[in-house]
């Protein structure tokens, strides 16, 4: 089983927002202390299969393909990192010709693991062809500090200076700047000086976003930082005062009432703990 979903942004309509939340892997082999989706991994999706999720979504509200949103966005980060898997590549070379769509904007979100260069070497490529201004990238960084982030991520990952090089190369001016993606957590540091002295906030902005209450944040005794409170903002002040532009991503809160976060809705079904025709459509 995989995940995939649609999302908007109230109270913008789907007419000016519309995001499709697609899975590259079933599972994920990363096992990341914060995700329900590294729980198990049974091996990677094809092209054919990505595409499939993506189709469902668009065939249901737009059967004639023609996608009007000003802005549609298609994560592939429902479940899986996608550096894992080549075929995610394959996906975005197919995706312009498809569906009539002027504003699709790929998102990339990634751990960036070691050994998968070839795979970013061939998204840089494919993202100065096809992709030069409307596109996502974001660094899942979650730690400046390396020994806790491998511990978060248990995984081996590119450290923050090469992060920083690849995102040098992939912005471009005028489009999207790169994002830093951070979780905040209680006990996991954020270092905005760290930052600072590795990326430059031309081309790098820092996205922060709450802990999802997940199992496994429970399992691991995760707790999240409350990002209202003042250490939260002491850090939003600092970044910005190193001209960083922050982002403070919150989701709905209806998503952790019924488990909506990534990997927790297949959990569920697979441990037999969801009310199918709930919350979701199933098939």
């Amino acid at each position: 089983m995989v995940e995939f979903v649609e999302s908007v942004e109230p109270p913008i309509p789907a007419s000016k927002k519309w995001v499709s939340i697609v899975s590259t892997l079933y599972g994920c082999p990363a096992g990341c202390q914060i995700c329900d989706a590294g729980r198990w991994f049974k091996g990677k999706l094809s092209a054919s299969e990505i595409l499939e999720q993506i189709d469902y979504l668009v065939l249901s509200r737009y059967p004639s393909r023609s996608v009007p949103a000003e802005k549609w966005k298609i994560q592939f980060a429902r479940m899986g990192d996608p550096a894992f898997n080549p075929a995610v590549l394959d996906v975005l070379e197919q995706l312009p010709s498809l569906y009539d769509a002027p504003g699709l904007m790929p998102s990339i979100s990634t751990i960036a693991p070691i050994g998968t260069d070839k795979f970013f070497e061939r998204l840089l490529e494919q993202k100065h062809r096809l992709y030069p201004v409307w596109f996502q990238f974001q660094f899942s960084v979650h730690s400046t500090d390396k020994e806790v982030r491998d511990k978060l991520i248990p995984v081996r990952t590119w450290d923050l200076a090469r992060m920083a090089e690849y995102g040098k190369e992939l912005y471009v001016e005028g489009g999207r700047k790169v994002a830093l993606n951070f979780a905040l957590t209680e006990g996991v540091p954020v270092e905005p000086k760290v930052i600072g002295a590795l990326f430059s906030p031309d081309q790098f902005i820092i996205k922060i976003t709450p802990l999802n209450p997940t199992s496994q944040v429970e399992l691991n005794s995760l707790i999240a930082m409350d990002i209202h409170g003042t250490k939260a903002c002491d850090l939003f002040a600092s970044l910005r005062g190193l001209g960083f532009e922050v982002i403070v991503s919150v989701g709905e809160l209806a998503e952790n009432e019924i488990g909506s976060n990534c990997g927790q809705y297949v959990s569920s079904m697979e441990q037999d703990t969801l009310k199918v025709g709930t919350q979701y459509l199933t098939r």
